[in-house]
């Protein structure tokens, strides 16, 4: 039994290690083929912006996190169905069953590995955005000065305030066409909408609202109004050159920052489907990983009819099949068919389904 046990020790570590190999390579290598194919159709670019060599490098290096979690589910396909094919052909996987071990407890190691490159993927979703904006600021993609005005545009802050503003002027430091909606729950805390015709920014004092008129709905059928001359607004502390800077991007947040994004959004009225989407992926596409596993190892076994060949092609197909799937997916949780959170697992439910019923074929 001890003999036994250390056999089966041996032969995990093996199949590890093969995984391992070739999942690193294709980890690594795909970014590496898509950052020398963008710095090819760039680099003139980035030299007449008298960026030297070595920013540009490091501004690659920083695209890399990025670039991997995209990669990672297609990583763990590669690695699965190269590594159990291998196995499959070299006879090592029946010589493996003839002593007893079955094919679940063959791959063990290889499910270990996908959820190694789950962890991974997370811990990238988080550290990705901020060395996107480090690579944006490196290449001079991201312009690094604020715009002296900013037009319609919403800003919520604590306590369910939502700002609508038309203008902002930097320089002046002013805002004009103000709308502040902050919901409430009557009776003790009820809601209210000022309109405000403009406003200065008053230093850590806050904004003085001026020429403004203010609706408190106490209830259904109590609806007081009273015009004002001027108002400071305590509430608003951020100064006009924090108004002025433009949201980032979904893929310049981690999920956290985004979901808090998504409900600054949702309370200011703006369609943020297409946020939700992008922010239920940064942890559907490591989870994946783990999916990708029992729709590949399968599959995995029959590369011995059409060799490496063979499993290139399967890999490539069903990565381009899983690409395809995710910009579905974005366009059908943008348009409200399913619900956005939803729509972020199809592809993975979709692989889920089909790798289950592969393995429940797969002879043990």
């Amino acid at each position: 039994m001890k003999g036994r046990r250390t056999i089966i020790r041996a032969l995990d570590k093996y199949v590890f290690s093969e995984f391992a190999k070739i999942f690193i390579v294709t980890a690594l290598g795909f970014p590496l083929l898509v950052n020398i194919i963008d710095l090819t159709d760039n680099l003139e670019k980035y030299i007449g912006r008298n960026i030297s060599y070595q920013k540009i490098a490091l501004g690659y290096l920083y695209s890399f996190p990025d670039s991997v979690f995209m990669v990672l589910p297609a990583a763990v396909l590669f690695a699965t169905v190269f590594s159990i094919g291998a196995l499959t052909r070299h006879s090592e996987l029946t010589a493996a069953k003839a002593s007893g071990i079955s094919f679940f407890r063959f791959i063990a190691p290889i499910f270990i590995g996908a959820v190694m490159a789950t962890c991974i993927g997370l811990l990238l979703g988080e550290v990705a955005p901020q060395t996107n904006k480090l690579r944006d600021e490196t290449l001079g993609n991201r312009k690094k000065s604020i715009p002296t005005e900013r037009y319609n545009f919403a800003y919520t802050t604590e306590g369910n305030r939502t700002y609508k503003i038309a203008t902002l002027n930097q320089s002046s430091e002013g805002i004009t066409g103000v709308l502040i909606d902050r919901r409430g729950s009557w009776p003790d805390y009820p809601e209210y909408i000022i309109s405000v015709g403009g406003g200065t920014y008053k230093g850590s004092d806050g904004w003085m609202l001026t020429k403004g008129t203010m609706h408190l709905m106490q209830s259904d059928s109590l609806n007081i109004s009273f015009s004002f001359d001027s108002i400071l607004d305590r509430r608003l502390i951020e100064k006009p050159k924090e108004l002025a800077v433009a949201p980032s991007a979904p893929t310049d947040m981690g999920f956290k920052e985004l979901g808090e994004f998504i409900a600054a959004m949702e309370r200011s009225g703006a369609d943020v489907n297409v946020l939700k989407v992008e922010r239920m992926l940064k942890i559907a596409i490591p989870v994946t990983c783990i999916v990708i596993l029992l729709f590949g190892a399968p599959l995995a076994t029959s590369t011995q009819r059409g060799g490496a060949a063979y499993g290139v092609g399967i890999s490539l197909a069903t990565t381009v099949i899983f690409l395809i799937m995710i910009q579905m997916t974005k366009a059908i949780g943008s348009k409200g068919l399913v619900p956005p959170e939803l729509a972020a697992w199809i592809p993975s439910i979709l692989f889920g389904v089909v790798g289950a019923v592969l393995l429940w074929r797969v002879r043990t």
